[in-house]
């Protein structure tokens, strides 16, 4: 896939989420509590996805009784391969630096 610019931090974390269990279809408020988004944010990046062929979407068929179905998402082949790629571009969150201590302790 060619893409012209790195997708943004939240649509690479949203895709990363999704690539941890490729194969489950999940619903968009799991993936907000998940990465931390606002539905606000969370909906338009799965719209913009599935738009582009890297998620399958679907109804949820047996709704529990008094809920409407929820509509769920899940990675196609082309978006794990993105979301691949992304995590192989992604670096690894550094440890904390450690804190410099200028003085001996109690002086």
């Amino acid at each position: 896939m060619t893409r012209s610019r790195r997708p943004s931090a939240q649509t690479v974390a949203v895709l990363l989420a999704l690539a941890e269990e490729p194969s489950a279809w999940r619903y968009g408020y799991e993936l907000c509590q998940q990465v931390g988004l606002k539905a606000g944010s969370m909906y338009p990046i799965l719209i913009r996805l599935a738009d582009r062929g890297l998620l399958d979407t679907t109804w949820e068929t047996s709704p529990p009784p008094g809920r409407p179905p929820r509509h769920l998402y899940r990675l196609t082949g082309p978006g794990l391969d993105l979301a691949a790629e992304l995590a192989a571009e992604t670096p690894e969150p550094r440890a904390q630096p450690r804190t410099l201590r200028l003085r001996p302790e109690g002086a």
